[in-house]
């Protein structure tokens, strides 16, 4: 990585290094990955302590610091949205004993800003925070299809990433498959991204064809009964929609 931009930027840069395969790194590590030599490294890391966005343990590696999370939680999008959807969820949780997921779109990846585990549902591979790709899980798919024509062109020229057998990479089965959506106002990602879950999601819109968001059930693929949880999901996403739409004044 070439050494360019403010400190500012250098810095958010080093944030970026830490990961859920890599939550700890030492000042070695991060000089590696971001290409900037030990002395910068040394220099920006301790700027970032002293604000709180890092923390050091007892063996001197570096973790991400409460402040920075504790910032990260305001953001608007995030916080409104979680507010307005979380009963909705918990109800859509109670009912199923499922997986119940909340995301929003981040340019070609869905972010999730929320999740509750089901008891003893399916183990899932997002969480909070954690980004995927729009075109393999449900919640992907939701928000896809009603993005502008040309974002949905560019995530279809690829590369679609494969994760099993069943993953759809082909753009033509692709855009049948947002049309659809489209139509029913429902996404079904069948062992598209595990072979061991079905997700099922609805967009939520903050106004009519504008979708900022989506909530999905994730459930064992074996015994999965969608006639019975399409109904479920698509009224979630509808209340949390109404709840989202500002009052028109009486």
């Amino acid at each position: 990585m070439a050494i360019t931009g403010s400190v500012t930027i250098r810095s958010l840069r080093l944030l970026e290094l830490f990961t859920p395969a890599s939550p700890r790194l030492t000042l070695s590590d991060l000089s590696r990955k971001s290409g900037y030599p030990l002395s910068t490294v040394h220099r920006l890391t301790s700027d970032l302590i002293e604000w709180g966005a890092l923390e050091r343990d007892s063996s001197g590696r570096f973790t991400v610091g409460l402040k920075l999370w504790e910032i990260a939680s305001l953001a608007p999008r995030g916080t409104m949205l979680r507010e307005l959807a979380m009963p909705v969820m918990e109800d859509l949780s109670q009912i199923t004993r499922e997986n119940v997921q909340l995301g929003i779109a981040e340019g070609t990846e869905v972010v999730f800003v929320e999740r509750i585990a089901g008891q003893k549902a399916v183990p899932v591979q997002t969480r909070v925070g954690g980004r995927f790709p729009l075109t393999a899980s449900g919640i992907g798919l939701a928000l896809l299809a009603y993005m502008p024509t040309d974002v949905q062109e560019q995530v279809l020229a690829g590369p679609i990433e494969k994760f099993t057998e069943r993953t759809v990479t082909d753009p033509v089965v692709l855009r049948r498959t947002l049309a659809e959506i489209r139509r029913s106002e429902v996404a079904i990602s069948d062992r598209q991204v595990t072979m061991d879950a079905v997700s099922v999601a609805a967009p939520i819109f903050e106004r009519p064809g504008t979708a900022v968001a989506a909530v999905s059930l994730v459930v064992s693929a074996e015994g999965a009964s969608l006639n019975a949880l399409v109904p479920l999901v698509r009224a979630a996403g509808r209340t949390i929609s109404r709840a989202l739409r500002p009052r028109q004044p009486t």
